[in-house]
């Protein structure tokens, strides 16, 4: 596949330096994209740059991932109204693991293959480069004029922020450059890529490796644009904050539940970028979903190819579960599957009673007591009887019977939950405590 011609078709190429195209034409290329490790997990806003390198891999040229462990613990300034937290060395080396774990998953880095990806991290080769030695080896290379001129610079110094611009902010371009002086190097890389926002940034680090090695070295940048939804906010948010690829941040039914309700418009967008799926499959999808939008074909298809690519195909048919368990014909069985986390996120906004667990226990309460009386699920205990016996309530996905029956320590999902259903759609969580 030729690399260029993929990224166009997907909607994931923005800028490039003239000649990048026939660079990759005429050669294998080794290039990377940098990754600022300042969380134990990856995010769904760092996915484009990752699938980038997959694509990159897929048409036969070589992956380098490069964490920012030294750059990470200045800034990056790029698109930021106020400066970062500093992040200490023990945290950084627990963030740079955790997220080669996860990069695993997107690329190859074990076949042994001529274009097998590699994982790097800056603090190796800035551990030991002294201020001084930076200042000789580097600084004299690339004037502040030009440093000023970046538009991430001028934003900050022409005072659209407050804050202003700290001197460790204001060197971050020169340590990316940096790196990319240094894979190319040692590495042989030749291209680095990136979101939009760091496009100053990428061409710092060609212009130095120009002016530190000459002019015949040539290096190359392209970007893909920063990636939004239909309505302009920003990608990968939601009320709750990002959507995290670490199950234990973001549990793989909520991560599926993201794609699954993204915008028609962002669908047919989204699944070309996310995905690896070819452009017939893709265009295939497209046309069947404008036919009949409302059975949202697209959107089932992204949810699966996502986060069977993060989250593996076990937690792919849990979170298809999870999401049957409020719209379809779910068992008391495809309940008691469900962590808590994965529980919660499913009856997130529904009506939370807290009970007391010494209800539960010894012979129990009488459900009508529970639902009616220790807690307003029915508004009376003669609409609940009614209900009961039209069919329409359930305890655990159960239908309950006979209203007089006893709810005890045994009902408890997950030790502590109990749900109860009126009619098809209305739901109930009755959370146990200790008195």
């Amino acid at each position: 596949m030729d690399f260029i011609e993929e990224l166009k078709w997907r909607g994931m190429l923005q800028q490039m330096m003239p000649g990048t195209e026939e660079l990759l034409a005429r050669e294998k290329v080794t290039a990377y994209v940098g990754i600022d490790p300042t969380a134990d997990s990856l995010h769904i806003g760092h996915l484009c740059g990752v699938m980038m390198l997959r694509h990159l891999q897929a048409c036969g040229h070589k992956p380098l991932a490069l964490i920012g462990g030294a750059t990470g613990m200045i800034g990056d300034p790029s698109g930021k109204s106020q400066e970062r937290n500093l992040l200490d060395e023990a945290t950084l080396a627990h963030n740079v693991a955790c997220i080669k774990e996860q990069l695993a998953r997107f690329l190859d880095f074990d076949s042994g293959a001529d274009n097998a990806a590699e994982l790097v991290n800056n603090f190796d080769w800035m551990k030991n480069f002294t201020f001084l030695d930076f200042a000789r080896e580097i600084g004299k290379c690339i004037t502040v004029n030009y440093m000023m001129a970046k538009e991430s610079v001028k934003r900050r110094l022409n005072g659209e922020f407050q804050d202003g611009m700290s001197f460790t902010e204001f060197t971050y371009q020169l340590l990316q450059g940096y790196d990319f002086l240094y894979l190319y190097q040692t590495k042989n890389c030749k291209l680095q890529m990136g979101g939009s926002d760091q496009w100053g940034n990428i061409t710092t680090g060609t212009e130095l490796i120009r002016r530190k090695l000459g002019s015949d070295n040539e290096a190359f940048a392209l970007v893909c644009p920063l990636i939004t939804k239909a309505d302009g906010k920003k990608f990968g948010k939601t009320e709750q904050g990002n959507i995290w690829l670490d199950a234990k941040r973001t549990s793989p039914y909520a991560f599926y539940q993201f794609w699954l309700n993204v915008a028609d418009e962002d669908a047919e967008r989204y699944i070309k970028i996310f995905t690896s799926l070819d452009k017939p499959t893709i265009d295939s999808l497209i046309e069947q979903h404008h036919t009949d939008p409302s059975a949202r074909i697209l959107q089932k298809r992204l949810a699966e190819e996502v986060t069977l690519m993060v989250h593996g195909r076990e937690n792919l048919n849990l979170a298809i579960e999870a999401s049957n368990i409020l719209f379809g014909k779910a068992t008391k069985e495809n309940l008691v599957k469900l962590d808590e986390r994965t529980l919660l996120d499913v009856f997130q906004g529904v009506p939370q009673y807290q009970i007391s667990r010494s209800l539960l226990q010894g012979e129990g309460t009488k459900a009508i007591d529970l639902l009616a009386g220790h807690t307003s699920c029915f508004a009376s205990k003669g609409e609940m009887r009614k209900l009961t016996q039209g069919g329409g309530v359930s305890i655990n996905k159960q239908k309950l019977t006979d209203p007089m029956q006893l709810i005890t320590e045994a009902d408890l999902l997950d030790g502590k939950y109990i749900l109860a259903q009126q009619g098809k759609k209305k739901y109930f969580l009755l959370i146990a405590k200790a008195d």
